[in-house]
């Protein structure tokens, strides 16, 4: 399913421990339609359980990724890591389903060809 770079565990685990929480925090990783290529990522920490169609990754004993069922068949073998650039550093996702992404890199497409492409507004 999914994999997590060291890199991008430790910018993770470094966001997690500063949130004011009692619950375990997952980080749930989705796909939607849209973007000038058919699909975008989207991703964000949650403190809600999986649902019950989630796909649950253990990264570590301290995080575990949430994919929903529709979001873990474009997911399948990505990898999310954390990448330092000279403008700042930010998460991404690298997906081997994708068969095109957009000139901004906000979105993807699959072989399959399927989501709704959209202008570019990055």
């Amino acid at each position: 399913m999914i994999t997590v770079s060291d890199s991008a565990l430790g910018q993770l685990k470094g966001l997690i421990s500063g949130q004011a929480t009692e619950t375990q925090l997952g980080l749930r990783v989705f796909v939607q339609s849209g973007g000038c290529s058919g699909f975008s990522y989207g991703m964000g920490l949650d403190e809600n359980p999986p649902r019950e169609d989630d796909v649950i990754v253990n990264v570590d004993e301290s995080l575990k990724v949430y994919v929903d069922s529709y979001s873990a068949e474009y997911l399948q073998g990505a990898e999310i890591d954390y990448v330092d650039q000279l403008m700042g550093g930010g998460f991404t996702i690298h997906n081997p389903n994708a068969v095109r992404t957009c000139s901004c890199g906000h979105s993807f497409q699959t072989a399959d060809g399927s989501g709704e492409a959209r202008s570019c507004s990055h």
